[in-house]
């Protein structure tokens, strides 16, 4: 079976190898241009690139699939499967039918929650307690094609944006693993269309989404910290200095004060008031440091610990 690879972050990494080791042939990866990365700004090859030229498959990497040139250029590889992972662009509907078996996609959420761009933090700024990946067979709408395997796992109270990024991409690889062998030993995939209901849409993450809002009640506080790291991170002000925050938790700590102010300071960390409830934040960083702890942080600003609000 000749497969055509096209995915371009690390997410897409793991499933790349698992193309590899399944016994299909991986004729080309596909993946996006170089971008400038970095502080000098320099051209920089995506993880897929890298992994692929180490591997010694032949890469491609059109700026659009739109043009007949590179509708071309695809369709000479002969693939009888595509594989999309996280590769960033629309495959339009003559790509899509250019493989024999059609293309599949490997998406980290349990469709139909959470189809786009960043399902991973979005799954865990909602609050949902579980996630997952599907196989699906791609069509011309968004994320939208049957369902072809599906495995689930829980999103814990410790998950990150990080976290669970790498648990979902090694699930993924599993996914289309088990994928690929049902097919290479003859076997077909039953497609299960997805529900009309639950839908919901993962929009790209922007930077302008990482200041934290403390009229907001504390549990959505703490949810935007652990899906916001590592990007963009999650920014506020305590006590007059901005910062980073990378760790917190929703606690329940009665009181009277306005939102933002500090109720609390110590080794177990520092408390803000909230709309609902307070955020203990427990890991932070000022600008231009690395990340420390409250009690690091608490140690430059001594003055925190007896600034305690009703």
């Amino acid at each position: 079976m000749r497969v055509v690879f096209a995915g371009t972050p690390e997410f897409s990494v793991p499933c790349l190898e698992a193309c590899s080791a399944s016994g299909a042939e991986v004729v080309a990866v596909y993946t996006q241009p170089d971008r400038p990365a970095g502080r000098g700004r320099k051209l920089s090859p995506s993880p897929v690139k890298q992994a692929a030229l180490a591997a010694g498959i032949a890469v491609e990497q059109p700026e659009s699939l739109k043009s007949a040139e590179a509708q071309a250029t695809l369709a000479a590889y002969q693939p009888d499967l595509v594989v999309v992972v996280a590769y960033g662009l629309i495959l339009p509907r003559k790509v899509l039918a250019i493989p024999r078996l059609g293309c599949w996609n490997v998406h980290a959420s349990l469709l139909p929650r959470w189809r786009g761009a960043a399902p991973i933090q979005r799954a865990i700024l909602a609050g949902d307690t579980e996630t997952g990946v599907g196989l699906m067979q791609m069509e011309a709408g968004l994320d939208t094609g049957p369902v072809l395997l599906e495995k689930r796992t829980p999103i814990t109270r410790d998950d990150t944006g990080g976290t669970l990024h790498d648990r979902l991409a090694a699930l993924g690889a599993e996914t289309l693993a088990e994928g690929l062998a049902h097919m290479l030993a003859g076997g077909m995939l039953a497609a299960t269309p997805q529900a009309t209901d639950g839908v919901a849409y993962a929009h790209k993450l922007e930077k302008s989404e990482s200041a934290l809002d403390f009229g907001r009640p504390a549990i959505v506080l703490e949810h935007q910290v652990r899906a916001f790291d590592p990007w963009p991170g999650s920014d506020a002000e305590i006590a007059g200095e901005r910062v980073r925050v990378w760790a917190a938790r929703a606690v329940e700590h009665p009181h009277v004060a306005d939102p933002g102010a500090v109720i609390d300071a110590g080794r177990e960390g520092i408390a803000i008031a909230c709309g609902e409830g307070a955020l203990r934040i427990t890991a932070m960083q000022r600008a231009g440091g690395r990340r420390i702890s409250a009690a690091d942080y608490l140690n430059a600003r001594p003055e925190l610990r007896s600034q305690r609000a009703p």
